[in-house]
């Protein structure tokens, strides 16, 4: 079927046709056409199979051809209509966050299953849209989840997704975990983890759109992780746990740089869905006092 000018497609078939076709002219990605248009009006995919042989009606229409212009200029879609999808809730996003990952989903639901039923103390590092530490505290409304971010503006879109979930996390405005109290059985985090020289070879709608604060990291993108770990010497329990996402590339160094604060722990590298080096595992194993001592 021929694709329809704007003027003349009326259903939302004809509609999407026209977007899609939009989109690759722009050298878009054409499925972004379809996402758009179910969650900018809250389609199930029954609703979106019943409505493609009804006329469009002109409001939503211009809300949605807005829309694509938008996506066509490389604007992410997920900022276009506010919200981003994880674990199966969905989260606000804006340019003060990241948008949530696929790979950072995966390791969330691997970790989330292994953890003891005790109640455990837990800290998110750089919370963003909060999705790590919201999302936790849902699926464990046992722990107490503490979260921080240097960004006044994420916390502020984190505290109303914790809101609008319901669930009861703690925030702090810290650069990392300065500001706040205490140890803590789990820490968790996905840090800026960019080095500069990687800058070149990035998508253009990630540098331009999303914020750099929570992209790039000094000292070939190692800064925060270093940091992390000369804090969690004091912070981290007996037993406890950490778990950080990392650059495909930064397994080997970071695995060394925690083994070298963290001489007794058990640390293990996970890889993502595309067999990727995407999170270290480390586990603070409890050293036994030496009799007489």
């Amino acid at each position: 079927m021929t694709t329809k000018s704007l003027s003349e497609a009326s259903t939302y078939a004809e509609v999407l046709s026209w977007a899609s076709s939009f989109l690759e002219q722009k050298h878009r990605d054409t499925q972004i056409a379809k996402w758009l248009m179910k969650e900018r009006f809250a389609l199930s995919l029954t609703d979106f199979i019943r409505l493609q042989k009804k006329v469009m009606d002109q409001r939503d229409k211009d809300i949605y051809v807005k829309d694509i212009t938008e996506a066509g200029k490389g604007r992410p879609p997920q900022q276009i209509v506010g919200h981003e999808w994880f674990y199966d809730r969905q989260f606000k996003v804006t340019e003060a966050t990241l948008i949530p990952r696929p790979e950072t989903e995966e390791w969330f639901h691997e970790y989330i299953r292994q953890l003891p039923d005790r109640p455990l103390r837990v800290i998110d590092i750089g919370t963003g849209s909060g999705v790590l530490a919201v999302s936790h505290k849902l699926e464990r409304p046992q722990d107490e989840v503490v979260a921080v971010d240097i960004s006044q503006a994420a916390l502020d879109v984190a505290r109303l997704n914790a809101e609008n979930l319901g669930a009861e996390v703690t925030f702090y405005l810290s650069d990392m975990m300065t500001d706040v109290e205490g140890k803590f059985d789990l820490i968790l985090s996905n840090p800026p983890y960019i080095s500069q020289s990687e800058r070149s070879v990035m998508d253009e709608s990630v540098i331009e759109y999303e914020p750099h604060i929570a992209l790039f990291a000094e000292e070939e993108g190692l800064y925060f992780y270093k940091k992390i770990a000369a804090d969690a010497v004091d912070r981290l329990n007996p037993g406890g746990y950490m778990i950080f996402e990392f650059g495909y590339r930064q397994g080997d160094q970071i695995r060394r740089l925690f083994q070298s604060y963290f001489p007794e722990a058990k640390i293990t590298l996970e890889k993502d869905f595309n067999n990727h080096d995407r999170t270290i595992h480390i586990r603070n194993e409890i050293q036994k006092e030496k009799e007489g001592e």
